[in-house]
């Protein structure tokens, strides 16, 4: 039979009482659970056959209305809960009123005085208490009327209502005395059932934390209260307490505190209270453990977020399957970073049990207060509720990246994603997703961000354009430029500054930053506003489009409604503007240039979020004036050439910029290049595309796919006899790219290094060295990519990599494994891979290594030096700025300042930042040249050399670019000599060589051509290896004294010794391996060694910041199939390499 208290549909809205007994043939047919109709179809005749799964008598009815029905049955529960009360009040009433008894005789336990009207109240409660409950007992009869019977309910019901029922025949017993105070147990009773009910007939489920508390309060009050008037009655034949007496007897004892001042006298009194006692000793314990068992459940599996904060207060939902600290950390410093942000609570939607850390930090007052942890599933509309998404603000899905199979972490992303969409359609979603194929199923979503997409567009960008990816991720993070301020080195300082600038967006009209250039070329904007505020225009958006363009170059006219995004360390509504008037000419230093050509020092103080911004001379200036003229040079007769100014409005004739649609390196061929130098390549978009959802890009592709075969670079077939990298004679050095598969996120690392804006004659060869073989898919999609070849190996091995030419390439990109991502301990995921770029580094030190890592604290690991005191000093740094609460404290770590090595969790924060910049995502995507917009420019570099140093400085170099290419440059790549040495175990110099050329020193050996703006010592021996050099001159003199020939051969045996250093092992070990491979050493750089050199970025310097050489200047080049070019020798201009001599006379006006 079914269960009486399982749910069932509600009562119809018109059924009233009177229908259960008068009927209603109306609702009679609503009252049919379930009606099946089976129709037989035969020429003859049609029978239809109903079937009730429901009997309609009478008795079904009361059963569904005072039992079944959640509402009907709360209403009844609600009436006995409220008659128990009544008759305890109405016992209360009887004792208060009653007149103390004389004499101690046994009778007055037996009989009370008890007035007629209150007798009469008491008769009517206990008839209909009692017709109640014979009802109720008769519906839920199931067969066994003991069991029944024997309910403790029903024994207390007789108990108390039967004695005044009999009254009514028996006049003489209207004073017996009836325990009515029990009925305060039947009212708990009914207190539970009502509120089960309660929760049944609003369809929601109430903390079982909740309705446990409930009961053990009411547990409490019913033995103190039974306690108390048992106590009282009882006493009537002794001291006679009185109600308040009682309970002051029941509260000293249940507290064990005993003061002893009122105590029992009669036995039955005391015996009372030992089983009270005994009672509270079985009854409390057990609501207490179950209380406790319920809390720790809760503090695990979290609470409820109520629907009146909801309502009142904004929240954010982050949905992961496992919470770890340091993805915690990084979501709440970067989304409380906006100021914004400090009202809203951010809502934790994990499966799994809290983290003992996550657990930790949470209790932290800064953050309980604000976040709140649910222990839940995102599939379950439960939890969902809990979480209160349909009025979250936002929510933000979070990938597992920790998992073996990450196409299983993707898919449970998407069912997440589908989940809150159906739940809370209006609720935006702010996806990451790890496989790019995966992509296409969350559409839907407000923002997306890729992990594989950006991770490998990233790497790629890094070998044509140095420290893209420390670029990228000091963009995308909230800093305020105070990281470093307290160094002593002056580098640190300029890379802390700079990289406290970030990309906002204001309507051009509503800005004072660009304002005034209304009507004016985007190119004459971005020059001039970087000039007078020190802020970096690099795109715009109109008003009635979408899309944003990144440097739609001069011919670009700015109009009032269109928004302008720039780089800057603050916002513009957070600037405050002071003029440079007269009076402060005086306080301020004379420039080390004289003359028109002074530019003041741009002075951008940060001080909680506001920067002070000292504007430059306003007045009008002749468009023609000397303003960035180089004064003349006493010691040469010529004047170096001037640069020209910006124009308004853009002059196509004077606007250099590549004709990409022809062949760059056609005109420069010479008849001996090499037979792959001579392939026609065609221009056009990718004919086969690996996954659904990839952002069509217009590149170099062949005119004929590739064979299969072809592209496998260490195996001979048909078509060619090559079987390793140095058999091709490639013109320009390798990229190699060593992975665990070719996945499809893979080919987003091809697309942007054959893009159509790159120069031919400057693609350079890319290998892939796989750990397993790719699949046809893949190799359909690059079979059509000039110079991209696979090899099946692993950077463990020493012979793959000098196949795949590992000794003579540009860059050697190592991709994290997925399968030593879940290791046991998490921070151990890298170790593989770090060891494996350590040994590539030892081995092949002049190859640029670019490194991917899952947990970035494991940067202070590569390119390890145990006793490098500079290394010692940068982990001190880094320890200083972590206790200042910075969330860029890894950031002066040398391999990560200089674009070596990058976590993909670093950019988690894009994703975050968009739900205050939803921009961000689209211009980190054209950065990265993930997607291509007509008429939006792309991400390249340039190199200073030394005939370029005549510019000096930023502001002109931002003035030459704009006013000849219309490039914008957005920052510097500076790299620098070290003041400290490696240990002590690297130096391998000769003794004697180094005495012979101490006191003559050949300044072309020198690692720094020119004076360092930031260090003031270039020496190329400092102290600590002048004293190394010292104390190695000592110990080859020292030793005993050995006659003849033999002493003699003891110090060649030192010397020899001594000059073969752990470089030259090393060095020797791989030519070894490459003859015994057949492979010629010729182009082998042993001894070529940088580690004594450091490179950062400036983003978006200041206009005086001085050139040096060597430094690589990211810009940001106007779209070259925006307009056509002009004179034939801009097609000789390159799109991504230093201006060289030609380049530079070609740009002079």
């Amino acid at each position: 039979m079914v269960d009486l208290e399982s749910e069932v549909p509600p009562l119809p809205p018109r059924y009233r009482f009177r229908d259960l007994l008068l009927g209603d043939q109306g609702w009679q047919n609503d009252d049919r659970m379930h009606v099946e109709t089976f129709s037989f179809f035969s020429p003859l005749n049609k029978v239809q056959v109903e079937f009730y799964m429901n009997e309609n008598t009478f008795k079904e009815r009361l059963k569904l209305f005072f039992i079944k029905n959640q509402r009907s049955s709360l209403r009844i529960r609600l009436f006995n809960f409220s008659l128990k009360l009544l008759s305890c009040l109405l016992y209360i009433i009887r004792v208060l009123l009653e007149s103390p008894s004389q004499g101690n005789e046994w009778s007055h336990i037996f009989w009370v005085n008890r007035s007629l009207p209150l007798w009469g109240l008491q008769v009517s409660v206990a008839l209909i208490s009692l017709f109640e409950t014979i009802l109720l007992g008769y519906l839920s009869y199931k067969g066994n009327i003991w069991e029944q019977i024997l309910r403790i309910p029903f024994i207390l019901e007789i108990i108390n209502a039967v004695p005044f029922i009999i009254s009514i025949f028996w006049p003489s017993l209207r004073n017996l005395f009836v325990p009515v105070f029990l009925n305060c147990w039947l009212a708990k009773h009914a207190l539970e059932n009502m509120i089960n009910d309660l929760h049944r007939a609003i369809q929601r489920t109430q903390s079982a934390m909740f309705n446990q508390v409930l009961i053990l309060i009411s547990t409490l009050l019913c033995l103190i209260f039974t306690c108390i008037c048992g106590i009282q009655h009882l006493e009537r034949i002794g001291k006679k307490l009185n109600l308040f007496d009682s309970l002051y007897f029941c509260i000293v004892t249940f507290s064990t505190v005993g003061f002893g001042d009122v105590t029992p006298e009669t036995w039955p009194s005391k015996l009372f209270v030992v089983a009270m006692i005994c009672v509270a000793l079985v009854v409390l314990p057990i609501q207490f453990e179950q209380l406790a068992y319920l809390w720790m459940e809760r503090q695990k599996s979290g609470g409820n977020y109520s629907r009146h904060r909801a309502q009142t207060e904004k929240h954010v939902v982050l949905c992961v399957s496992s919470l770890k600290i340091d993805l915690l950390m990084d979501f709440l410093n970067e989304f409380y970073a906006h100021p914004r942000l400090q009202d809203y609570y951010v809502v934790i939607l994990c499966p799994t049990e809290m983290d003992v850390q996550v657990r930790r930090v949470l209790q932290i007052p800064m953050w309980s207060q604000r976040v709140i942890y649910l222990q839940g599933s995102a599939l379950k509309d439960q939890d969902l509720l809990r979480a209160k998404m349909d009025d979250a603000k936002a929510c933000f899905i979070l990938s597992s990246r920790c998992e073996v199979d990450r196409t299983s972490s993707d898919h449970q992303t998407i069912l997440r994603a589908w989940a809150v969409k159906d739940f809370a359609p209006n609720c935006p979603l702010y996806v990451q997703i790890l496989k790019p194929e995966n992509k296409f199923h969350i559409k839907f979503a407000d923002h997306v961000v890729c992990e594989e997409e950006f991770k490998y567009a990233m790497l790629a960008l890094n070998c044509v354009c140095p420290a893209t990816s420390t670029l990228i991720t000091l963009l995308v993070h909230t800093s305020r430029g105070q990281e470093g301020q307290q160094s002593p080195e002056q580098w640190q300082k300029m890379y802390g500054r700079c990289s406290g600038n970030e990309v906002y967006h204001i309507v051009l009209e509503e800005s004072t930053f660009f304002a005034e250039y209304e009507g004016k070329s985007f190119t004459y904007a971005s020059f001039h506003a970087h000039k007078k505020f020190g802020v970096c225009l690099i795109g715009v958006r109109r008003e009635d489009n979408k899309n944003i363009l990144l440097n739609p170059g001069p011919r670009y006219i700015m109009n009032a409604t269109d928004i302008c995004f720039y780089i800057n360390i603050t916002k513009e509504e957070n600037s405050a503007f002071k003029n440079q008037d007269q009076q402060r000419k005086s306080n301020i230093p004379r420039s080390f240039y004289p003359g028109a050509s002074r530019l003041p020092v741009h002075s951008i103080i940060a001080s909680m979020g506001t920067v002070a911004i000292d504007l430059q001379d306003t007045s009008c200036r002749s468009a023609s004036g000397p303003t960035l003229s180089l004064p003349a040079e006493g010691s040469k007769e010529l004047r170096r050439p001037s640069i020209a100014p910006v124009l308004e409005v853009a002059d196509t004739s004077s606007i250099q910029t590549c004709d990409l649609l022809s062949d760059q390196s056609e005109d420069e061929a010479t008849p001996d290049e090499d037979m792959s130098s001579n392939l026609e390549y065609a221009k056009g978009y990718p004919p086969y595309s690996p996954y659904i959802g990839s952002s069509p890009t217009f590149c170099h592709l062949l005119h004929e796919k590739v064979p299969f075969c072809c592209l496998r670079l260490d195996k001979s077939c048909q078509h060619n006899y090559y079987e390793d990298a140095k058999a091709y004679g490639f013109k320009n050095k390798l990229i190699i790219v060593a992975a665990e598969t070719a996945g499809n996120g893979l080919y987003n690392f091809i697309v942007p290094l054959r893009a159509y804006y790159r120069p031919k004659r400057e693609l350079n060869p890319i290998v892939l060295l796989l750990d397993n073989p790719p699949d046809v898919h893949f190799l359909d999609a690059i079979c059509w990519f000039p110079m991209v070849y696979y090899m099946v190996g692993s950077i463990d091995n020493l012979d793959d990599l000098l196949r795949c030419g590992v000794s003579f390439a540009a860059n050697m990109v190592v991709v994290d494994k997925e399968s030593t991502m879940s290791a046991e301990e998490d921070y151990m995921a890298d170790a593989k891979t770090i060891v494996n770029v350590q040994t590539l580094f030892r081995l092949f030190s002049s190859l640029s290594i670019i490194t991917e890592l899952t947990h970035p604290a494991n940067m202070r690991f590569m390119q390890f030096r145990a006793k490098d005191c500079y290394s010692l000093a940068l982990s001190k740094l880094e320890k200083k700025e972590r206790e200042r609460g910075s969330n860029l404290a890894f950031m002066f770590r040398l391999p990560f300042a200089a674009g070596r090595v990058f976590s993909i969790s670093m950019l988690d924060t894009l994703l975050y930042q968009s739900f205050v910049k939803d921009y961000m995502i689209s211009i980190t995507r054209l950065l990265l040249g993930l997607d291509t917009i007509p008429g939006s420019g792309f991400l390249c570099s340039m190199k200073i050399t030394e005939e370029d140093l005549w510019i000096r400085t930023y502001a002109r170099l931002y003035q030459k670019l704009c006013s000849s290419t219309g490039d914008v440059p957005i920052g510097i790549y500076r790299t620098e000599s070290q003041k400290l040495t490696a240990s002590e175990s690297q130096i391998s110099i000769n003794v004697e060589e180094w005495e012979d050329t101490k006191d003559c020193k050949d300044p072309g050996h020198h690692r720094s051509l020119h004076r360092n703006s930031t260090s003031s010592d270039q020496s190329d021996h400092p102290l600590l290896r002048r004293k190394s050099m010292q104390w190695a001159r000592r110990l080859s003199r020292k030793g005993p004294k050995h006659s003849g020939k033999t002493a003699e051969k003891i110090t060649q045996q030192r010397l020899n010794l001594y000059r073969r250093s752990e470089r030259q092992e090393l060095a020797e070990l791989v030519k070894n391996r490459m003859k015994h491979l057949g492979l010629s050493t010729v182009g082998y750089d042993e001894m070529n060694d940088h580690q004594n050199t450091l490179s950062y970025i400036l983003i978006n310097p200041s206009p005086d910041t001085r050139l040096e050489l060597n430094d690589v200047v990211y810009l940001i080049r106007p779209d070259p199939l925006s307009y056509l070019p002009n004179s034939e020798a801009s097609r000789k201009n390159s799109v991504c390499n230093a201006m060289g001599h030609d380049s530079r006379e070609e740009t002079q006006l």
